[in-house]
């Protein structure tokens, strides 16, 4: 079993008095609409063990980024912040200079955008969003992919565009896997891992899977496959919480992804459990 200091390189607070997440709709959504906070986090990662967070966007507004920032720079658990800004817009650049100045501004590590939503299928290889990726780059910065399968092959091909950008795959890339299915996802997710600057996060499997009922075992032929494809090098824990509470705990989580990497090496569970997420996010 990892030993403690486990860096979680995936979840969310959100605090709807602030502003809503319209995502959160819908009888069986209940159990997270509501407010989720660093202390609510902190109370649970303490128990397992987790010394170090990254906290994700979660909707794409230009406040929430300097909000998590403040955040961030008042604890001692979140180490980096993958926030929001309009890739489209002519001024990336100077927009996330600005983001660094802001209080807590030197844990800014990342940039994600919900592409999952974009009805364009190759919406990473416009010119306008090129562009505002190759700024990202510029500025030191990694991009989380947020996205579906059908949208696996445009990132492939914007990771070989931008070899100077790393690309982060968040939740495997969403495989059917309550479904049972591997294919296309497998394929193409082990396309998108050929390219060298791009990496996966080890999150979002048991709400892929059915919420009531997955087990590891289900989970396992996913997680093999990108630890095939991308190596534990390049495959970092994530908790995906709160979001993950529609399926499971915290702990059951953290204790899922232990047992799905069960057969690596000490140092391999060390890279997937601490060490990638070290390195990818400058944390």
């Amino acid at each position: 079993m990892t030993p403690p200091g486990v860096i979680d390189a995936h979840h969310h607070i959100w605090d709807l008095s602030v502003r809503d997440q319209d995502w959160i709709t819908g009888p069986a959504m209940a159990p997270i609409r509501r407010s989720f906070t660093l202390a609510d986090l902190a109370a649970e990662t303490r128990a397992a063990g987790v010394s170090a967070t990254v906290l994700v966007q979660t909707i794409g507004v230009p406040e929430e980024t300097p909000e998590f920032l403040a955040a961030a720079d008042g604890s001692d658990l979140v180490a980096g912040v993958v926030g929001w800004t309009d890739l489209t817009a002519p001024g990336v650049a100077d927009t996330l200079a600005a983001l660094r100045e802001l209080p807590g501004g030197g844990r800014l590590v990342g940039i994600r955008h919900q592409v999952q939503g974009e009805p364009d299928p190759e919406w990473l290889l416009r010119p306008d969003v090129q562009r505002g990726l190759a700024a990202v780059a510029a500025a030191g910065l990694v991009y989380d992919l947020v996205i579906l399968e059908h949208q696996l092959p445009a990132a492939a091909k914007a990771a070989e565009l931008l070899p100077g950008l790393t690309f982060v795959l968040d939740h495997l890339g969403k495989p059917p896997i309550a479904g049972g299915a591997t294919e296309p996802w497998a394929g193409l997710v082990r396309a998108l891992a050929a390219r060298p600057n791009t990496v996966c996060k080890l999150s979002g499997m048991v709400t892929e899977a059915a919420w009531d009922s997955w087990t590891a075992e289900g989970l396992r032929p996913y997680a093999d496959t990108v630890l095939d494809a991308f190596g534990p090098e390049r495959l970092m824990f994530g908790s995906d919480w709160p979001v993950c509470r529609l399926a499971a705990t915290y702990g059951e989580v953290l204790d899922a992804a232990r047992t799905v990497t069960y057969g690596l090496t000490e140092d391999e569970r060390d890279a997937v459990f601490r060490d990638t997420a070290r390195r990818v996010y400058a944390l």
